[in-house]
């Protein structure tokens, strides 16, 4: 898969966003740019953002009816929280048509497509699971731009009932968008970003608060230096949507926390048996990892200079 539509003549006539922030703002943005959507509908609870995203010209017109504003619709994204799945797909389940692709955003894949078979019956093969591996710490419409997806990679788990035209249909909707597209099996997919974004997620919110819970905390995080903040960058990620997600990858991110966890206790006895030549090779592996993805994983935001890194993924509904 690339970052070019297979079909070059490829318009859709109307795609619904389920969840216009962040993710969601800036598909239709991009989708816009390339001109392959006639009709962007936006949807969700929050109606003030759904106005703002008319104003701002994210969306073309928006309906807080999520079934009604699925009707007819070529394309629904579901970009909301994971919690939110088995309500979404419930309400949107009587609107779906022959013609009708769902795909969603989401950072686990398991527990929407167990949601996605158990609603959505024999439509699932209309269903491609999907997750983009962009984003930044920034939520709501406001924080989406057309070039969040440029040169990024997302990630399709179709499954063996997927339709192939469903398949290709998403495949060149997040080509048209910027994106390089690969597939990978659902359990793949899942282990996978438990160790490279969940992970650090868990570790930028563990560290934050156990500087919070300092005797001095302020005295803390006045001291604090760039490291830390570029660490920790990410701890302002929405609390609900994260929760989620480590509760939904639980089995897979626990695992490689305690994996991890043995990992920081034979640093400490390192450290504490004053080991310098063991803690120096540590480094230097890191070193010499770090060095080999280096450049691969981030790109400039085009909108205002900041660099974005895939572990910095949101979703906002």
């Amino acid at each position: 898969m690339a970052n070019s539509p297979e079909n070059k003549s490829f318009v859709l006539d109307n795609v619904v966003i389920i969840g216009v922030g962040l993710i969601g703002g800036s598909l239709a943005r991009a989708l816009r740019r390339a001109n392959v959507a006639k009709k962007i509908i936006g949807t969700g609870r929050n109606q003030a953002n759904l106005r703002k995203a008319v104003t701002l010209g994210v969306v073309d017109c928006f309906d807080t009816n999520v079934s009604t504003a699925c009707v007819n619709a070529d394309m629904v994204v579901i970009c909301t929280p994971i919690s939110a799945m088995d309500d979404v797909m419930r309400s949107i389940a009587p609107s779906i048509d022959d013609k009708t692709v769902v795909t969603d955003v989401g950072s686990v894949k398991q527990s929407v497509v167990d949601t996605a078979r158990e609603v959505l019956g024999e439509r699932i093969k209309q269903f491609v699971p999907g997750h983009p591996i962009a984003g930044t710490e920034n939520s709501g419409v406001d924080a989406s731009f057309e070039s969040l997806y440029d040169d990024r990679r997302v990630i399709l788990t179709p499954l063996d009932e997927t339709n192939s035209a469903a398949l290709e249909s998403v495949q060149n909707m997040w080509c048209a968008a910027g994106a390089n597209v690969s597939a990978m099996d659902v359990a793949t997919h899942d282990q996978i970003l438990s160790t490279t974004s969940h992970l650090p997620h868990l570790l930028a919110f563990a560290l934050v608060d156990f500087m919070a819970k300092q005797p001095d905390p302020s005295a803390h995080f006045d001291m604090a230096a760039g490291g830390f903040y570029d660490f920790t960058r990410i701890a302002s990620s929405d609390s609900v949507m994260w929760r989620d997600i480590f509760l939904q990858n639980g089995k897979q991110l626990g695992a490689r926390l305690r994996a991890l966890i043995g990992e920081l206790e034979s640093a400490a006895d390192k450290i504490e048996q004053q080991n310098g030549d063991a803690l120096q090779s540590l480094i230097l592996r890191a070193n010499e990892g770090r060095q080999r993805v280096g450049n691969l994983h981030s790109h400039p935001n085009k909108e205002n200079g900041k660099t974005i890194d895939e572990s910095t993924s949101q979703w906002i509904f």
